[in-house]
């Protein structure tokens, strides 16, 4: 008679266990500013990143950003998701809104993104409402011109000085 051969039991799992985290690995406030950066360079109004991590339990950080129409504001949701993805952060967990594009929530698990249409914004006014947390700090890709206070001072400034008196009959 012949007797089977049986293959020799294999001792190792068979689901592999996670990847130890590299320490190249970005923490999530190093993804909100990218998040932030990419919807500044997008030309988003006023992003800010909110560290609700203390006050709310499910996530860390809060960016917050909007645009004047609806085009804008899911190409900015867009580019954010394909920017946290190509700096190595896993894709969202969830998208919701982006249809309708007047507030697209992007929920990355340890930051969640918030892109408003900016009379949205201006209704529910995120801010106002998490108005005790900090906000983080970030740098524009774009410099500090780009932004939105930037430009509100700089027009106040060219503003504030009056326009030097032509003598009489020169012209404008």
């Amino acid at each position: 008679m012949h007797s089977m051969i049986r293959p020799p039991l294999i001792k190792t799992p068979l689901i592999s266990p996670p990847p130890e985290p590299s320490a190249a690995a970005l923490s999530y406030r190093d993804l909100a500013v990218i998040a932030a950066q990419t919807a500044d360079d997008k030309k988003a109004i006023d992003p800010v990143i909110l560290d609700v991590g203390d006050a709310l339990s499910i996530t860390e950080a809060f960016v917050i950003a909007s645009a004047p129409n609806r085009r804008q504001v899911a190409m900015i949701a867009d580019e954010v998701e394909a920017a946290v993805k190509s700096a190595g952060g896993a894709g969202p967990i969830s998208v919701e809104g982006l249809a309708e594009a007047s507030w697209v929530l992007l929920d990355f698990g340890g930051f969640v993104v918030h892109v408003f249409l900016d009379e949205t914004r201006r209704f529910y006014d995120l801010e106002r409402l998490w108005s005790e947390v900090p906000r983080l700090a970030w740098v524009p890709l774009r410099g500090p011109e780009s932004t939105a206070e930037s430009t509100a001072e700089s027009t106040a400034e060219s503003t504030a000085e009056p326009t030097p008196e032509l003598p009489e009959g020169a012209d404008r």
